[in-house]
């Protein structure tokens, strides 16, 4: 494994994060505890999670990786081993589950909190991330001129409350979600200019699908010193392959959860091919050459895997020795130039 610091913390994480959403829908407990183990054996020590896992978000489910994790805690007692992060959900129709009033005030995040700790069966967390804004904002694929909505600017007061709660001992750090520059800068100044904590990261989504993060926001983390902490990289398991090859089942994701439909048009379709050409012509694996792009760009602290099965995950680890030639980085260049951003 390889590690390096994540953002201004004083932790050098993994450069593979476990990713843990399947945990109480497409993982059972022993499964995701299996997971866990195995995860550490391979030198992992970034676990991430949410209280809205397990996805596609359910009111049966909610909660249930938290729940998962909570007891692999419990029985393993290794909390010092591994850097531990979860989410907070903000107002979004997918959620209207979790709490009758979804936001980013101080209540709502220590309600939040408490809960999540339960859960976890832990004293803190290491990183509380907000999943998304509670505003408008083009995330989760959106493309198009955003109009302004009625959303008032409690960025100040929400961030005066995560202090709290890290003062307190339930948080380490804090960082963003599905944000955009704007809303990373903002909270940036705003700490600055008020002797607030600044967020340490931003999990947004990265691939070779969809690079949208390099405009704005990749010069932020580096100039900034925030940690890139990426997940779907590999968009849904659309660039492993299998839906290429007809490996797929019934029950992967995309056959599964049919409503996800960001990776399914025909510009991914086209580029997920032209990238199968590339790790076919030069013999490459190509769940493993999505990955090891997503590894080794300079603005990623941690990448986020997830995987069903232990041969997945297996696979996906093994990325993290993978260095592209200069000659595969230029072909894949030529895809994104032929289709730029097809997911965003």
């Amino acid at each position: 494994m390889r590690y390096g610091p994540f953002g201004t913390t004083d932790w050098q994480v993994s450069k593979i994060a476990l990713g843990t959403m399947t945990f109480g829908q497409q993982n059972t407990e022993a499964e995701g505890h299996r997971q866990l183990d195995y995860a550490l054996e391979r030198g992992i020590n970034m676990i991430d999670t949410a209280e809205m896992y397990s996805v596609p978000p359910r009111p049966e489910t909610q909660g249930s990786t938290e729940r998962i994790i909570g007891t692999w805690i419990r029985a393993r007692k290794h909390r010092d081993r591994y850097y531990l992060a979860t989410k907070i959900a903000g107002p979004r129709d997918m959620a209207a589950h979790i709490r009758p009033d979804l936001g980013f005030g101080r209540a709502q995040l220590r309600e939040a909190i408490n809960k999540s700790l339960e859960r976890l069966q832990t004293d803190y967390v290491d990183l509380y991330q907000l999943h998304w804004p509670e505003r408008e904002a083009n995330f989760f694929g959106q493309r198009g001129v955003q109009e302004l909505d009625g959303w008032q600017d409690n960025f100040q007061e929400m961030m005066e409350a995560l202090d709290e709660l890290r003062r307190e001992g339930m948080i380490r750090e804090w960082g963003m979600s599905n944000e955009t520059p704007w809303g990373l800068m903002h909270a940036l100044h705003l700490a600055d200019k008020h002797g607030l904590p600044r967020p340490v990261s931003i999990q947004n989504p990265y691939s070779l699908l969809a690079r949208g993060f390099e405009v704005g926001l990749s010069e932020v983390c580096l100039r900034e010193n925030i940690a890139g902490f990426h997940y779907s990289p590999l968009a849904m398991g659309r660039l492993s392959g299998k839906y290429l090859y007809n490996k797929d089942t019934p029950a992967s994701r995309l056959n599964q959860f049919t409503h996800y439909t960001r990776y399914n048009s025909d510009n991914c379709l086209e580029a997920t091919r032209a990238y199968a050409a590339i790790a076919e012509a030069h013999g490459l694996n190509m769940t493993q050459m999505a990955l090891a792009f997503v590894n080794d760009r300079p603005f990623t602290q941690s990448t986020i895997i997830g995987a069903t099965t232990l041969e997945q995950l297996k696979e996906n680890i093994d990325s993290v020795d993978l260095r592209l030639s200069d000659a595969v980085l230029e072909e894949l260049e030529a895809v994104q130039r032929a289709i730029p951003n097809p997911a965003v």
